[in-house]
């Protein structure tokens, strides 16, 4: 009888018989039931799975290189692991009983998709693709954090701080960009901001080479002319120490200075407050007459030693004069209903030699800040040892009445003042000056009506109605200041007279050392360093 066609259920069945020999695995087809279709679904469902894996096994493998295929441990085909599961009778699915069920197969498709993700990390991160790669370098950081000391505080700060200070920044203005707790030249730690000033800053640092010892750093801005003028100061600095040896001269010291990326910085001592910033928060309250007489004894005493050996400051000003130590008394005024500051111990210290010229250099025509510069510096004149003198009287007078003696910003008003309080300029200095346009008939041309004028008339006074008191310590300061406040330079007291002056009588005697000419030798500034 000739073959007839199957039927399209017969058709089906053999198809299935052959995928299932093709693939090794023959299964018996009873009867063409619900139940036995549903079985070899399943059956079908785990041949593709199988499949599957193994093609995107050999598509990994054939992606890798040589090394990587050869550590890298391919998973073991689902349909074999399932086989060995239900020979060992531990089901995936307890109340199937089966090998497979189509959640656990989903549950476990989706951890195998996982896995699959972090060994890919693993292997772009370290190198490997290992999935345990990971969990590796976890134990060995771990192993790692069990074996360091338990205080390690400061010296993970350390290190944290020696990073972040190797990466140095500047400002649109050149200054250094810094945090609390950077190191510089591996040695000081910044602890805090001091000031800032046109040169630069100054930090509070502790030299860990030192102690731990506290001092100050200025650390000045990475511009050519404030470099080349720090240079200038550190010579002049040198000069100083060499012939500061019995620190009497008041002067501040310095320990030490370096290049710290094109920012020069110079280590000072650790000193208190200027005296400007403590008059200020002390609401610009006077310093009683007997810390007046011993503060002026020892600028007198400072700026001295500094003119014996030929050397002119040129910028003594409250903020550039410093206690040691700034510690105060509080005490209450019941009839002002304020809290007064007294300092405890008066001692200062001169600082800022960056504009200090020697006697044989060039003098530039502009020297002092504007309130403490003298007449012959506006007027052009020719400045000397004198100039600090009157920077000086004005700086005494601050102390003891608690306010700027010429509180301007223009030349002619500044003038104007010095005649309304000390009396006319000399002709002698009119005619010597090229200002002429500042007079006229040989007295200046300043127009009293004005309002600039009212605002003179109204704020300055003569000098001898400025004093607090008439006794006869009193009387002393003012005949001290009008001495030092003269017009013409070559009458103007000198320190050495004024420290003879009955004002400091009182005061412990005073026997300077042998002058020692600290321009000896520095006609050629040696820098190289």
């Amino acid at each position: 009888m000739a073959d007839t066609m199957p039927c399209p259920k017969q058709q089906q069945q053999q198809r299935r018989r052959c995928s299932s020999e093709r693939d090794g695995c023959r299964f018996e087809v009873s009867s063409p039931s619900r139940r036995n279709r549903r079985r070899l679904d399943a059956e079908e469902r785990l041949v593709r799975a199988r499949h599957r894996d193994s093609y995107q096994t050999r598509s990994r493998l054939s992606y890798s290189s040589e090394r990587l295929c050869r550590a890298y441990d391919a998973p073991e085909p689902r349909r074999r692991r399932e086989e060995r599961a239900a020979a060992a009778g531990d089901f995936c699915c307890e109340r199937s009983k089966r090998p497979s069920c189509s959640r656990c197969w989903r549950s476990r498709s989706r951890r195998r998709t996982r896995s699959r993700r972090r060994s890919r990390r693993c292997h772009a991160r370290e190198g490997s693709c290992s999935p345990d790669s990971y969990e590796r370098r976890q134990k060995k950081r771990r192993r790692r954090q069990q074996q360091q000391p338990r205080n390690r505080s400061a010296s993970r700060s350390k290190e944290r701080h020696q990073r972040r200070a190797k990466i140095v920044q500047d400002d649109s203005d050149g200054h250094l960009i810094y945090r609390i707790g950077d190191w510089l030249q591996a040695r000081y730690e910044v602890i805090s901001t001091l000031g800032e000033g046109t040169f630069g800053k100054v930090v509070r640092c502790a030299d860990h080479l030192g102690g731990k010892s506290e001092v100050a750093v200025k650390i000045i801005k990475n511009v050519d002319k404030y470099r080349e003028a720090a240079k200038l100061e550190i010579n002049v600095l040198e000069k100083i120490n060499e012939k500061h040896c019995d620190g009497k001269q008041l002067c501040v010291q310095m320990y030490d200075w370096f290049d710290y990326h094109g920012h020069i910085c110079i280590v000072f001592q650790l000193l208190g407050l200027s005296t400007f910033d403590f008059l200020r928060d002390n609401l610009y309250l006077p310093f009683p007459l007997h810390q007046v007489r011993h503060m002026a004894h020892q600028l007198c005493r400072a700026v001295k030693f500094l003119h014996d050996n030929k050397l002119t400051h040129t910028d003594l000003k409250p903020e550039n004069i410093l206690f040691v130590n700034s510690d105060f008394h509080v005490k209450y005024n019941s009839y002002k209903r304020r809290n007064e500051r007294t300092v405890k111990d008066p001692t200062l210290q001169v600082v800022d030699f960056g504009s200090a010229t020697f006697d044989h250099e060039y003098h530039s025509t502009t020297v002092s800040t504007r309130h403490y510069r003298p007449p012959e510096v506006i007027l052009e004149l020719g400045w000397s040892h004198p100039c600090d003198v009157w920077s000086l009287g004005c700086i005494f007078f601050e102390y003891y009445a608690g306010y700027t003696l010429f509180q301007t910003h223009d030349n002619m008003e500044h003038l104007a003042m010095m005649e309304r309080i000390l009396g006319r300029i000399p002709s002698d200095m009119i005619r010597a000056t090229r200002k002429q346009k500042y007079f006229r008939r040989r007295r200046l041309d300043w127009d009293e009506d004005g309002m600039a004028g009212r605002f003179v008339r109204q704020n300055c006074k003569p000098l001898k109605r400025c004093m607090l008191a008439s006794s006869q310590e009193h009387l002393e300061l003012l005949d001290l200041l009008q001495r030092m406040l003269e017009y013409e330079p070559s009458r103007r007291i000198t320190l050495a007279q004024a420290l003879r002056h009955p004002f400091f009588s009182g005061m412990d005697p005073y026997f300077p050392p042998s002058a020692c000419d600290l321009s000896a030798g520095v006609g050629a500034r040696d820098l190289s360093r």
